[in-house]
C-alpha cells in the first residue's frame, strides 16, 4: 500500500509546500489518523505517546481553518494551551513557518517574563495564541484578551495538565471560547478529569489512538543500576555524563539539579540546569546550549519530562527514579525520539530497590537490574567513548578595595542616594512587582 502524504490527507498545498521546505515529507501515524477529520472542522480527541508528531497533527488543521481571516485586537481566532513555557515555545516554533505561509500571526504567552510585549502583540491583531494557562487567566481578568472569536481551541498534553492542577483554570478558559468552536485535544491518557474535560467541552468528538498511551518505543533500551550507597551513585552517574553525546539527567528537585549541573561541569562536563527556580531568560539560554551542543548535559527536574522536544538525545538517567509510572515514561521519551535509537538508566540505592521494581512493574517495563559501579563493564559499554573534558568557565573575583578608613558619610547619609544593596546595586522599589511576579504555569 502506498503511503499517505499530507495532500492525501486533505492538507493545502501551500502548508503541504511549507512541510516540504522542512523536509517533512510523510505523515506520521497520529498525523494521519486525526488529520482528515480535523481539517473538516470536528473536535478531535487523540491518544499518542510523547514524540509521537502530535504538534504538526493540531497545528496543520488550526492554520488551514483560520487562513483567510483577519483577527480584531486582542480578539485571536485561534488558542492552544499547554502546561510549560517550554511546550508553549517549542509549540510555536512548529506552528510559526505554517502561519506566516498563510499570513497568519501568532504569540507565545506564559508567566515569569513581563507581560508588556505580549499585550502589545495582542493589540497588533495576533490570529493564534500559544498559551499557559495561568497568564492567559491573569490577561482576560485584566480585559486584555477576550476568547470570544476563537474558532479552534487546541490543548495539548491534557493530563500532564491535570497533573500540574491546572484543571480548574483550563475549565475556566474553554468556557470562554464560543461553544460552537472546533475543540483538539491531545493527550497520553484520559486520567485524571481529562475526560471530564472531553464530556463537557468536546461535542461528539471523534476519537484516534495510534498506539497504547503507556506504549514503551521499541527503539527504547532500559537499564537498572543498582548500587551500594550515595558515593558510588554519584560516582556512576559522573561517569554515565561524562559520553560524547547528548543526554538528560532527571533529579527530583530544584536544588540537587542545580548542585549536579555545577558539580559536573567543575568536573569538565559542560552542564546545564532546567528547573522552576530558574528565570525564563535563563530557561531559554540554558536550554539553547542543550540544544546546539555547547552543553552535553542537561539536569533537570520533571518540568523537561514533557516540556522539552531535542531530536539526539541518545541517553535519559533517572538519578532520582520518578515518584510515579507515568512520570518515568514521560521522561524516558526525552530520548528514541524522531526514529533514533535510545537508552534509559535508573540508577537505584538500595533503599529505593522495592519501591523502583514497583514502578517499573507498573511502566510495563521488564528488564534484569545490575549490580554495578562506574568501572563495570555495562556501564563502559553503556557510556561509550569518553568525551575531552572542558574547563570551567573562570570567575572574576571583585576587585578588593584598599585598606583604609571608611568615610564617615554621617546620619543623613542616604538622603537623596539611593541605598545599595550587598553588591553594590541600587535598591529598586516593589512597584511593578505583580507585572514581574511568576505565573503558575512557571513550574
Amino acid at each position: 500500500m502506498t503511503p499517505q502524504s499530507f495532500a492525501d490527507l486533505g492538507v493545502p498545498a501551500s502548508l503541504v509546500q511549507a512541510l516540504t521546505e522542512r523536509g517533512i515529507t510523510e505523515p506520521f501515524p497520529i498525523q494521519a489518523a486525526t488529520l482528515p477529520d480535523a481539517l473538516a472542522g470536528r473536535d478531535v480527541l487523540g491518544r499518542g505517546k510523547t514524540g509521537s508528531g502530535k504538534t504538526l497533527a493540531f497545528s496543520l488543521p488550526l492554520v488551514a481553518t483560520l487562513t483567510g481571516r483577519r483577527s480584531q485586537p486582542s480578539r485571536p481566532t485561534g488558542l492552544i494551551l499547554a502546561p510549560t513555557r517550554e511546550l508553549a515555545t517549542q509549540i510555536t516554533a512548529v506552528l510559526q513557518p505554517l502561519a506566516a505561509a498563510s499570513g497568519l500571526r501568532v504569540t507565545t504567552i506564559f508567566g515569569g517574563v513581563s507581560q508588556s510585549k505580549q499585550v502589545s502583540a495582542l493589540r497588533s491583531g495576533v490570529d493564534i495564541v500559544v498559551a499557559c494557562p495561568g497568564r492567559l487567566e491573569d490577561l482576560m481578568r485584566q480585559k486584555l484578551i477576550r476568547l470570544d472569536d476563537v474558532r479552534t481551541t487546541v490543548l495539548d498534553e491534557a493530563d500532564h495538565m491535570a497533573d500540574l492542577g491546572f484543571l480548574p483554570g483550563v475549565t475556566r478558559i474553554l468556557a470562554a471560547t464560543p461553544a460552537g468552536g472546533q475543540r483538539l485535544l491531545f493527550s497520553a491518557t484520559l486520567d485524571n478529569g481529562v475526560d471530564k474535560l472531553v464530556k463537557r467541552f468536546l461535542s461528539n468528538p471523534v476519537m484516534h489512538s495510534v498506539e497504547e498511551a503507556d506504549e514503551v518505543p521499541a527503539v527504547m533500551t532500559h537499564h537498572v543500576f543498582h548500587v551500594g550507597g550515595a558515593q558510588q551513585k554519584k560516582d556512576l552517574v559522573h561517569r554515565l555524563a561524562s559520553g560524547t553525546g547528548r543526554r538528560i539527567l532527571f533529579m527530583r528537585t530544584k536544588h540537587q539539579a542545580r548542585k549536579l549541573a555545577k558539580q559536573l561541569t567543575e568536573s569538565g562536563v559542560p552542564s546545564v540546569d532546567l528547573h522552576g527556580n530558574l528565570s525564563q531568560p535563563a530557561r531559554d539560554r540554558n536550554l539553547a546550549a542543550f540544544t546546539t551542543g555547547t552543553a552535553r548535559v542537561l539536569v533537570a527536574t520533571d518540568i523537561a519530562a514533557r516540556g522539552v522536544h531535542v531530536d539526539g538525545v541518545e541517553l535519559v538517567v533517572h538519578v532520582d527514579p520518578p515518584m510515579e509510572h507515568k512520570a518515568y515514561l514521560h521522561r524516558s521519551g526525552r530520548t528514541a525520539r524522531a526514529g533514533s535509537d535510545g537508552d534509559v538508566v535508573t540508577v537505584v540505592l538500595p533503599e529505593q530497590r522495592r519501591d523502583t521494581q514497583q514502578l517499573l512493574r507498573r511502566a510495563g517495563i521488564t528488564v534484569r537490574p545490575q549490580e554495578v559501579t562506574a568501572d563495570s563493564d555495562p556501564v563502559h559499554a553503556l557510556v561509550g567513548e569518553i568525551a575531552p573534558l572542558r574547563a570551567a568557565p573562570k570567575v572574576v573575583a571583585p576587585v578588593a578595595r584598599a585598606a583604609g578608613p571608611k568615610p564617615d558619610r554621617g546620619p543623613d547619609h542616604r538622603r537623596g542616594t539611593p541605598a545599595r544593596g550587598a553588591h553594590g546595586n541600587r535598591r529598586r522599589g516593589t512597584r511593578g512587582a505583580g507585572a514581574r511576579g511568576r505565573a503558575q504555569t512557571t513550574s
